[in-house]
């Protein structure tokens, strides 16, 4: 993460990061420069030049070079096509599992990691359905109306990166996951009236989980602790805290004591103004009916 051990800059959905460039610092470069060096080898095993390579698999030279010498994260299906173009028989296209992970903003894997360690979170949102608890489409359809507009390619990197997250709920133990969200975004028809009404199942299918409670904050609530912004709190298995408030662009990721003691005690009272799970549950049903 980029600042110093206090807190960072930290993009939640790393939906505002460049394409497929690999970071140089990245804990993952080792790996996509030994990635590089396979298909490389490949390569020249089967004679081939990268101008001749690329035309074949649908690259450009100076992309094939940048992903044989690891500046480049490699999509699956080049994976897949450079395989058969140089008769791998499988041991190129068998590399995809290996860079899944780096396929994903280093930021989001960084939350990944301490939502992965952590026995509680809580989250609230105030504009959309948290990402943790979003369906495949709808996230998709978040991201189509980004601005600037993704290509097909960067919005499907994002929404897999997403979706990846969600491993949370089928961790043993289960760590204990609470959310709040704003009634508004159980009414705002992102992706249309179908995708939002799979939504709402999808958030009463989650809700039912014991280790999960899901509330609703009523828009007619005059009292509200959470005008500042989106926030995340979680605690890992070794005590340790961390919070993350959240911005247009980036968000802070914080670890600062007395920082996180702030997002806490507002995502307390947050909590405390909103509907209770049951009733949040028995709202989210009537709501799925009017849709």
């Amino acid at each position: 993460m980029g600042a110093d051990s206090k807190s960072g800059d930290f993009t939640t959905d790393g939906a505002d990061e460049p394409d497929w460039e690999a970071d140089p610092d990245d804990e993952s470069r080792p790996l996509l420069v030994a990635v590089g060096r396979q298909v490389k080898l490949w390569r020249m095993s089967a004679g081939l030049s990268r101008a001749e390579f690329g035309v074949l698999v649908g690259y450009g030279e100076n992309q094939v070079y940048k992903l044989e010498s690891g500046k480049r994260i490699p999509r699956p299906e080049f994976l897949d096509k450079a395989d058969e173009v140089v008769g791998a028989g499988g041991k190129i296209a068998e590399m995809k599992q290996d860079i899944q992970e780096a396929r994903y903003p280093k930021k989001v894997r960084d939350l990944a990691k301490l939502e992965a360690e952590a026995v509680e979170l809580g989250a609230y949102g105030s504009h959309n359905v948290p990402g943790l608890l979003q369906t495949e489409e709808y996230a998709r359809a978040l991201f189509d109306v980004r601005r600037p507009a993704f290509t097909p390619n960067d919005r499907e990197r994002y929404v897999a990166a997403r979706m990846a997250r969600q491993a949370i709920f089928d961790r043993m133990p289960p760590p204990t996951l609470t959310f709040v969200q704003e009634e508004v975004t159980l009414r705002r028809p992102i992706g249309g009236r179908m995708v939002l009404r799979r939504q709402l199942e999808h958030l009463l299918e989650r809700g039912q989980l014991r280790h999960v409670e899901i509330q609703v904050m009523p828009t007619d609530r005059e009292d509200h602790a959470g005008m500042g912004g989106e926030i995340q709190v979680l605690k890992t298995r070794g005590g340790a805290a961390a919070a993350c408030a959240v911005g247009q662009l980036t968000s802070r990721m914080l670890s600062e004591p007395k920082d996180i003691q702030v997002l806490e005690m507002r995502y307390g009272i947050i909590r405390s103004q909103a509907l209770s799970p049951r009733e949040s549950l028995a709202f989210i049903e009537k709501v799925l009916g009017e849709t």
